[in-house]
């Protein structure tokens, strides 16, 4: 059992991907494979459950990860105490999300950072999505995570992390909402909608509207994807909202997916930094985890 297979294993615990693991880690998904097999025979337990359309930890594999990620820690701890001259960087990250991404893709990305650099420092600071750039701009982050706005400032950098997709939502619980929402023909300029105040989601929307030629019947324009499906969940009236949003919401219960007659583009999610902010050590080894 070798430390480069302890970070093989904790990283697919992450992804929960096998073909994501072995390119970000610089692997063949051979050998990932067999590092993988390696650990399980040396533990005596199958550590992860496999089919052809899902990767899950068993319960051993989650009693592995945990005594992986403690190993890996000491091993880092020990390194420093023997040379502290060992490259494990030192000093603090600002970053800023969504309350979403603080949920849904932080978490991967951090226990990652601190497994490679334990010493730095993370400052987190949640808010709209929309207003990650200017966070930015205005030097209040080092890194962001934010959608893809078109235009891009070229100012900036942005490492993609995953696409993400739109639907539309509607509320479940019995309202006028809904029962326009059930008849046989919906009738879209009718309906009221609730959308971004600014930022690419709100582009989004308006795109929408102009592909169904129609005339948007605005009920609120708000701050925050999250805002947006506590007032969908209400009753209040439908939104144009990021998948991952309705997923991770609290209020997901109270909330239907309605398909759209026509289709969305998807958000492309990732990490925005400065670009003469690139050779920054911290800023630098974070977008390796990326």
């Amino acid at each position: 059992m070798d430390i480069r297979s302890l970070k093989l294993y904790l990283h697919l615990c992450d992804s929960l991907h096998f073909a994501r693991t072995a390119e970000q880690m610089h692997v063949s998904p051979s050998t990932l494979s067999r590092a993988l097999q390696r650990l399980e025979e040396e533990v005596g337990a199958q550590l992860l459950q496999r089919d052809n359309r899902s990767v899950s930890l068993t319960n051993a594999g989650l009693e592995f990860r945990r005594f992986a990620e403690q190993t890996l820690s000491q091993w880092l701890t020990l390194k420093t105490r023997i040379d502290p001259r060992q490259d494990l960087l030192h000093g603090k990250l600002n970053i800023y999300c969504s309350v979403t991404a603080a949920y849904s893709h932080l978490p991967g990305l951090l226990d990652r950072f601190r497994r490679e650099q334990p010493l730095v420092e993370i400052n987190l600071t949640t808010g709209d999505a929309a207003n990650a750039l200017t966070q930015i701009q205005q030097q209040k982050a080092d890194i962001a995570i934010a959608a893809l706005p078109d235009p891009f400032p070229a100012s900036l950098h942005f490492a993609k992390i995953e696409e993400v997709p739109l639907v539309i939502i509607g509320p479940t619980i019995h309202c006028r909402v809904q029962q326009q929402l059930g008849e046989p023909e919906i009738d879209w300029g009718n309906l009221p909608f609730i959308i971004p105040d600014h930022g690419p989601g709100r582009r989004r929307a308006d795109n929408w509207f102009k592909q169904m030629g129609i005339e948007a019947k605005i009920y609120a324009q708000v701050s925050g994807q999250e805002a947006m499906t506590s007032m969908v969940a209400l009753g209040c009236g439908v939104s144009i909202t990021p998948e991952v949003v309705v997923h991770n919401s609290p209020v997901r219960d109270r909330l239907q997916l309605v398909p759209s007659p026509v289709a969305i583009p998807a958000f492309e999610l990732g990490c925005c930094c400065k670009q003469k902010r690139l050779d920054d050590p911290i800023i630098a080894a974070f977008l390796a985890v990326v």
